[in-house]
């Protein structure tokens, strides 16, 4: 079977490294075209920095990094070093990397590499704001007819929101651009925070990381012990949510995972429920189905995937 071509849109962050980690230690299923990135947990130089540090790690240099959006299309950019630290990669002290950022924006990238594949055949993976995807989409209407899918993590249903009551930080950041998304007709696969936080970084998992014999089990296992930190204080949980990696996994397992396809809209104007996902689970609003919303993982089954793979990186 053909590898299946795929775009990273990501702002790394660890969860962001744990999934760039995964589509690279599974070379043989994606063909990654490009990683595209945009700003959202740090300032778009530093994400733009941490994915190339994250590649390099991975051995997977060969894979063109191409710089994006650096805020919302309306909103001031708000990130989240109080999750991921200053460099947005604290946990393990990475290389300063060597590999170039590419000329060209990523939307111009990404608008040039859907364009000339057949049509439907280019899944996006989406692991940030949505920024990227929505200006490719305004500047390019046709790009909606030829994405094959965007699977994507965001939002939230009746685990409420992890950067306000009512919204996921993802949607938040940049809502107009999320709302342009969901109502643009591509399919769409969302890994909301009610799938991510059902398979936290225990100890006993992260140790898992730490004991494989290469060079990214460790460094994997420093950045997510930093990064649960934060949760285990927010919840008052052991370990916290791996939030990005669930996308790739679906893509690479998606028996794992259970959900409905059902209608989801986005708030914009609200100053209490900005970036709202607003998941219409029992079909109440008449609203046509726009997304496949995933709800329960087999968390186990998601760490034996994780570590499987990353036992095959450098």
């Amino acid at each position: 079977m053909a590898a299946l071509p795929i775009i990273i849109d990501t702002d790394p962050g660890q969860d962001d490294a744990v999934a760039i980690g995964l589509a690279a230690a599974a070379r043989e299923v994606f063909e990654i075209l490009g990683v595209t990135v945009v700003a959202g947990n740090v300032p778009l130089p530093r994400t733009v920095d941490n994915a190339r540090r994250v590649l390099e790690l991975c051995g997977a240099s060969d894979v063109p990094v191409y710089a994006g959006a650096d805020r919302p299309l309306l909103e001031p950019l708000e990130t989240a070093e109080y999750v991921h630290g200053v460099s947005g990669l604290d946990g393990f002290d990475l290389p300063e990397p060597t590999m170039p950022v590419q000329p060209g924006h990523a939307t111009d990238f990404i608008i040039e590499t859907v364009m000339a594949r057949p049509a439907k055949t280019v899944t996006i993976c989406a692991l940030g704001p949505l920024t990227n995807i929505a200006i490719a989409l305004a500047r390019e209407p046709r790009l909606a007819e030829r994405i094959g899918q965007i699977v994507l993590m965001g939002g939230a249903m009746s685990e409420g929101g992890n950067v306000t009551p009512a919204a996921e930080f993802n949607i938040y950041v940049d809502p107009q651009a999320a709302a342009l998304v969901f109502r643009s007709g591509i399919p769409l696969v969302v890994l909301p925070l009610d799938v991510t936080h059902k398979a936290p970084t225990t100890p006993a998992r992260i140790a898992r990381f730490r004991a494989l014999p290469n060079r990214c089990g460790p460094a994997y296992a420093g950045l997510l012990d930093f990064a649960k930190r934060f949760d285990e204080e927010k919840y008052g949980s052991v370990g916290g949510p791996l939030h990005d990696p669930m996308t790739v996994a679906w893509l690479l397992q998606p028996e794992l995972f259970s959900g409905r396809t059902v209608n989801v809209a986005i708030e914009t104007a609200s100053p209490l429920t900005r970036g709202m996902t607003v998941i219409d689970w029992w079909s109440v609003t008449g609203r046509p189905a726009n997304a496949l919303v995933l709800r329960d993982v087999d968390d186990d089954g998601f760490y034996d995937l994780l570590v499987e793979r990353f036992a095959r990186l450098p």
